[in-house]
């Protein structure tokens, strides 16, 4: 636990996305809640936090979640700046969302006053796969090239997930990857 040499940090990361690809119910899932079967949309935008230790560290990780309507943008602008992460969310399931996962991206660029910070891009609902036909399905090969063009145009750190919010599958990691990531781009660099 701690040995009271930590240095303590304040993180902000926010989760963009269309509405109803899973923000939520990630976020809820790494904070260790239950799923929600039913979709209640977020309103503006809602905001949870959790403490994340790791060597050296104590993290304090506030995870705002910005609503996915168009409607909200004026109100997510304001939300973009001073954030250390973003984590872009799109659906396996529905591919109206991966198509305008750039948009989210374009948004965010738009509204950051500094660098763009670390990214994670998360493939969810992959537990729905075996449900729907797979030619109805964004692929995994779609999601990586989409990753690596991203990386490519804008020269930051990014990571691609498969996640399922009803599962669990790759969202403790995710989260605790992308959160190291901030930590030794913005952190760790300062003190070699």
């Amino acid at each position: 636990m701690s040995s009271g040499h930590e240095q303590f940090l304040m993180l902000k990361m926010v989760l963009i996305g269309d509405p109803a690809v899973g923000k939520t119910s990630l976020r809820r899932k790494y904070l260790g809640q239950s799923f929600v079967h039913s979709h209640l949309a977020t309103i503006g935008v809602d905001f949870a936090q959790k403490y994340v230790f790791m060597p050296g560290y104590r993290i304090r990780l506030v995870l705002w979640d910005l609503a996915g309507q168009q409607g909200y943008e004026s109100v997510r602008r304001h939300y973009y700046q001073g954030c250390s992460a973003i984590v872009l969310v799109y659906a396996v399931d529905d591919r109206r969302s991966f198509d305008s996962s750039s948009k989210w991206l374009v948004e965010a660029h738009k509204y950051m006053k500094h660098s763009f910070p670390p990214v994670a891009i998360l493939a969810n609902k992959v537990d729905l796969r075996d449900h729907i036909p797979k030619e109805e399905l964004v692929s995994t090969e779609e999601g990586e090239a989409f990753t690596e063009t991203f990386k490519e145009k804008l020269g930051v750190q990014v990571i691609y997930r498969e996640t399922s919010a009803l599962s669990g599958e790759n969202v403790l990691e995710v989260f605790n990857t992308l959160t190291k990531n901030v930590v030794d781009t913005y952190f760790c660099s300062r003190h070699k």
